[in-house]
């Protein structure tokens, strides 16, 4: 591992870390959206991510959840600064690094490393395996003892893959071997804080297992400290100790895991666990609420005032429309489970007296059946 930074990684009840590697606090990211002829003019902005406050402590898996379009990918991309943040702070290992210049991220570069969300085209197809997972140590000057070939053929055996695939092209790969070399690639430089954006949304199911699980291994054998980008609930519960859930670029709801799948208080995310599968054996009968949402997520470019959620929520009220409710501790959660709503659920995940369906077509579908 690196020795630049000596942070000891203390547990915490939950077995998270108690100690902070990555703060993010504010942090907000507005994409400019220019319109006019023949001059360009800004007329608008897509608030992709809006004010968003995030811990990961050493050694530590968070989760960040939510729909597709929430702004999950665009945080990934900000904490590892292969995107400028419009506003905000990340702090990491006690450094800030908002607006870090490339001189001066060069040496937390290697620290900060990110597993990409389509393994076909995250690996350069014109180079081989072994340039592809040696290209990092080249750039960051690292010669690891024994030389880097030796290095590279470890870590592909690491990962599970052969070391004799070493002047093998991406090509030769299935897609989780494929995800197998971007690991790969983000361990080069044994880094302390791994960001992975849905690395396994493009996979099989059973390759799924397969990748996570290798995840999982190198997070515990290795104290890498991970942010899991997901919108496959089931997948983060299985890998993440805590769990942020983010609705239109905000965080709604953040806690441990147990808190956040057996406890939920946040509306949108009682509404995201009913939507989990499930199976259900014959002897057994289902005693799960059943959320039905309706419409889409609203534009970023003109969100909802108030509460984002509003606009979909069966509790809303005048209140929500004119008022941001803040993220903190409610009465009945636990230390560190913060929730962003005025009127929170129940923290219970249990079928309610009837079920919640927002969606008009649904509900009259289901009406006639019941008729």
């Amino acid at each position: 591992m690196s020795d630049n930074l000596t942070l000891p990684a203390q547990q915490g009840s939950t077995g998270a870390s108690t100690e902070a590697l990555l703060t993010v606090e504010g942090l907000t990211k507005h994409f400019p959206i220019y319109g006019g002829f023949p001059i360009k003019r800004k007329v608008g902005a897509v608030q992709a991510v809006d004010d968003v406050d995030l811990t990961v402590g050493v050694g530590e898996s968070v989760g960040l959840v939510g729909e597709s379009g929430c702004g999950k990918s665009t945080t990934g991309r900000l904490i590892t600064r292969l995107l400028e943040p419009t506003g905000g702070k990340i702090t990491y290992a006690g450094q800030d690094i908002t607006h870090a210049s490339r001189r001066q991220m060069a040496s937390v570069r290697s620290e900060i490393q990110m597993i990409f969300q389509d393994p076909y085209s995250s690996l350069n197809p014109r180079q081989t395996v072994g340039t592809i997972i040696k290209s990092p140590m080249e750039v960051n000057g690292i010669d690891p003892a024994g030389g880097r070939e030796k290095k590279v053929r470890e870590l592909l055996e690491l990962v599970g893959l052969n070391p004799e695939h070493y002047n093998r092209f991406p090509h030769e790969f299935s897609g989780g071997q494929r995800q197998r070399i971007g690991v790969a690639r983000a361990l080069a430089l044994n880094p302390k804080l791994i960001v992975a954006d849905e690395p396994v949304s493009a996979l099989d199911v059973s390759i799924q297992a397969q990748v996570v699980n290798l995840l999982q291994k190198v997070q515990e054998e290795l104290g890498i400290a991970f942010l899991f980008i997901a919108h496959d609930l089931a997948v983060v519960r299985h890998f993440s100790q805590r769990v942020a859930v983010m609705y239109l670029g905000k965080v709604v709801e953040v806690g441990d895991r147990d808190s956040i799948y057996n406890r939920p208080r946040h509306p949108y995310t009682h509404a995201l666990l009913s939507a989990v599968p499930e199976v259900a054996m014959d002897d057994e009968t289902e005693n799960r609420e059943r959320i039905r949402l309706a419409g889409d997520v609203p534009s970023p470019i003109m969100p909802p005032s108030g509460c984002r959620f509003r606009t979909r929520c069966w509790k809303a009220q005048d209140k929500c429309a004119t008022e941001e409710p803040p993220l903190l501790q409610i009465s009945g959660n636990r230390e560190g489970h913060l929730t962003a709503c005025h009127f929170p659920e129940d923290p219970s995940t249990e079928a309610r007296t009837e079920d919640v369906v927002l969606d008009p077509a649904l509900k009259a579908l289901e009406d006639v059946e019941k008729d």
